[in-house]
């Protein structure tokens, strides 16, 4: 067993001093100590796989990331897993609970999941080990985990079992409720604008400066076709995951931050919201272009027509939101958006289709994600 400021130390002397998850009670110690150190920063997710999104737009800022979460939470985020760290080649420290461990007492509905914990993390190709448990074993296991994630570009994860951790007590600030965020109301009833037109008149308004990330499916294409530039990123899977992504680059940088999202990935993870309306970023941007559709499956219907996303985001925290149907609409929800601390959410109702001649990403997943970095970076 090892008190957890040994871990922390040794992990910030290698540079890890961003952390993600969901707590897990054998994560306790490990949790509470990180949320009491000084110069570490830890967000509270709503869900493990929204904490690796986050960690991954952490990383992308350039941060040296942990996710924390129970070995239950793999199943969360096997999808930003496989198709967000994978694809983008985004390393993050995993260190995963090992509850159901068999040969053990826990509760049913750990049992299969303590079974086949390590098996899934290689199936999903993610190299991992023992959570070190003695003192002189946790710098190795760290430099394991460190050379490893630098040969793969790829998570490493360490399975933690129970009392891997002395106990370590909680100082932590209670999050205290906001004042209710203004609203715009700007809908005029006309007919509703392509997305295409929507994301020409965005990239007319955005600072050069700013970064701009773009949810998976036929807005990323999109985007890809009017205009690619170092700026963006292409989110080409990871449904729902694009907000959870600007929230780690906006609490990393100064730069504006605007998330282009959809309804169908909004409603996705829609508790992400609220860890962006806790956080609080004022440099966030949140654009949801709402064709009330799965646009890139064949048209189904969302169920965002009883949806009030803008006050949904106003009741999560966020501290200004508009709703439109329009350009004109639009340009000024960005104007205000953009003038004014955020995070600012922006619902625009467009018409379902897309682009005659839509292209899609001709540069690979990681170099987008290395340029990206490079221009948060410059």
């Amino acid at each position: 067993m090892i008190d957890a400021q040994q871990f922390i130390d040794l992990a910030r002397l290698r540079r890890f001093d961003f952390y993600s998850g969901v707590p897990c009670s054998f994560l306790t110690p490990l949790i509470n100590g990180v949320i009491g150190a000084k110069g570490l920063d830890y967000v509270g997710a709503a869900s493990e796989g929204e904490a690796v999104a986050i960690a991954a737009g952490a990383w992308l800022a350039g941060r040296a990331t942990v996710v924390m979460c129970q070995n239950s939470g793999l199943g969360n985020a096997v999808n930003p897993l496989t198709s967000l760290n994978h694809p983008f080649r985004i390393p993050t420290l995993l260190i995963v609970t090992w509850r159901g461990q068999p040969g053990g007492k826990d509760e049913p509905q750990h049992e299969l999941m303590g079974g086949i914990t390590q098996s899934l993390l290689e199936v999903m190709g993610l190299p991992h080990a023992g959570f070190p448990r003695a003192p002189d074993a946790v710098a190795p296991a760290l430099d394991q985990a460190v050379a490893e994630m630098a040969r793969t570009a790829l998570p490493f994860a360490f399975v933690m079992p129970q009392g891997s951790v002395r106990d370590e007590p909680l100082e932590e600030e209670p999050i205290r409720p906001r004042p209710r965020g203004e609203r715009q109301e700007l809908n005029e009833g006309a007919a509703r604008p392509a997305r295409a037109a929507a994301l020409e008149r965005l990239l007319a308004k955005v600072p050069a400066e700013a970064a701009i990330l773009a949810t998976t499916g036929k807005t990323g294409r999109e985007l890809f076709t009017l205009a690619d530039r170092a700026q963006h990123l292409y989110l080409v899977g990871a449904m729902g995951c694009a907000a959870g992504v600007g929230l780690g680059v906006a609490l990393n940088t100064k730069r504006p931050v605007v998330v282009i999202d959809g309804d169908g990935a909004v409603l996705m993870k829609m508790g992400t919201l609220a860890t962006i309306g806790a956080e609080a970023p004022p440099n966030f941007v949140h654009l949801l272009l709402d064709n009330g559709v799965h646009d890139s499956t064949g048209g189904q219907a969302t169920v965002s027509p009883n949806v009030d996303f803008a006050g949904v985001a106003l009741a999560c925290g966020y501290r200004r939101a508009a709703s439109c149907d329009s350009l004109v609409g639009l340009e000024a929800a960005l104007t205000a958006a953009l003038a004014s601390p955020g995070p600012a959410f922006i619902h625009l109702r467009i018409a379902p289709g897309a682009m005659a001649k839509l292209g899609r990403p001709t540069v690979p997943p990681h170099e987008v994600a290395r340029r990206f970095r490079a221009f948060l970076a410059g």
